[in-house]
This record gives C-alpha cells, structure tokens and sequence, in this order.
C-alpha cells in the first residue's frame, strides 16, 4: 500500500525550531520529487519546499517566505524525506503536508499535482 505519513508537528513558540518528517512505504520515495505543502485556516495551500530524486540532483526549491530558516532533505536509508524548520514564526502556523510527484519541483511546488499525500501534521507557533 502507497502512503506517505508525516510527524513532528506541534506547538513552538516563535524562534523555536522544528523537524517535520514524511516516511514512505508501499514504494520507494527517492524514485519522486517530493515536495512539503502547508494550509493555514481561510488560506489556500502554498508549496514550502520540494527536493528532487537522487537521480536529478537533489534539487531544492523554497518559498520566499522561509529561504534561509527552513531546509528540506532526503534519508533514502530511511525513505524518508525531512524540512527542518528554524527561527519559526506565527505565520508559519498551518497543517503541512508532504507529497511526491514529478521532478520537476518547481512545477511540483507551484502546481502541486502529485502522485501521493500525506495525512498532514499540524505546526502552531505562538508569539
């Protein structure tokens, strides 16, 4: 069975940092682009951060708003695939999601057309 789950949300204050977690099973996760989502209450959801497969590099996008305090990574050992989460703030509070797709991850990121999503995890970060 394909599924994508994620872990490591929670409840921060604003500075804090959080690591937030997307483990495959049912197929193997480095074969995709793999992309962490977000939706904050009334919002519409927005591509944080994709990651390319192994075989395309690795390539990494971000969103403006969290380029040089969020970072996204692979565990292949793990099949997994990680954001890091740095210098939080109230407007990163939002449910994210992981999804894997195609490679091409600013396609993946903008349009977020994917092939498999996660439940969410739900990240609040109080000021």
């Amino acid at each position: 069975q394909v599924q994508l789950v994620e872990s490591g949300g929670g409840l921060v204050q604003a500075g804090d940092s959080l690591r937030l977690s997307c483990a495959a099973s049912g197929f193997i996760l480095d074969y995709y682009g793999v992309g962490w989502f977000r939706q904050a209450p009334g919002k519409e959801r927005e591509g944080v951060s994709c990651i390319s497969s192994s075989g395309s590099g690795r390539s990494t996008v971000y969103a403006d708003s969290v380029k040089g305090r969020f970072t996204i990574s692979r565990d292949n050992a793990k099949n997994t695939v990680y954001l890091q989460m740095n210098s939080l703030k109230p407007e990163d509070t939002a449910t994210y999601y992981c999804a894997a797709g195609g490679n091409q991850i600013s396609k993946l990121c903008a349009q977020g057309r994917a092939d498999a999503w996660g439940q969410g995890t739900l990240v609040t970060v109080s000021s």
